[in-house]
């Protein structure tokens, strides 16, 4: 199993097809890239078996469960559920998962940022569904 950053098409993001706000889009940069887009900053226990069997495992699973990178092959009822689903599990505190968060800390999500995304989740949800 390796790792991989798949090359990014920058007409497919998240960005590019959805009006993300700059907040948004720093929770995103500090709390989701690295397991659900094509930019993955691998840190120095990805190089270390086993772990690193485990860390590149969640990345692959949790590309083909939403993939920010690749944003724009959802259509746009896949893209009202991503947006849906994702409001619900940080609401839930089902995301960014707790072993992500305790190995790096500043990407768990305060009371606020969970209602900033959700905001611009439910806003995004409501535009799409509208055009």
């Amino acid at each position: 199993m390796a790792k991989t950053n798949p090359a990014i098409d920058p007409t497919q993001t998240i960005e590019s097809r959805l009006q993300v706000s700059p907040q948004a889009e720093a929770i995103f940069d500090r709390s989701c890239n690295d397991c659900h887009s094509n930019k993955t900053r691998w840190p120095w226990y990805s190089n270390v078996g086993p772990v690193s069997w485990l860390v590149i495992s969640d990345v692959n699973d949790a590309r083909r469960v939403m993939n920010l990178s690749e944003w724009g092959a959802y259509d746009k009822d896949k893209q009202s559920r991503r947006l849906r689903d994702m409001c619900e599990q940080v609401q839930d505190g089902q995301m960014p998962l707790n072993i992500y968060t305790q190995l790096h800390p500043g990407s768990k999500l305060s009371a606020e940022d969970k209602q900033t995304l959700c905001d611009w989740a439910n806003s995004e949800r409501a535009r799409i569904s509208s055009l």
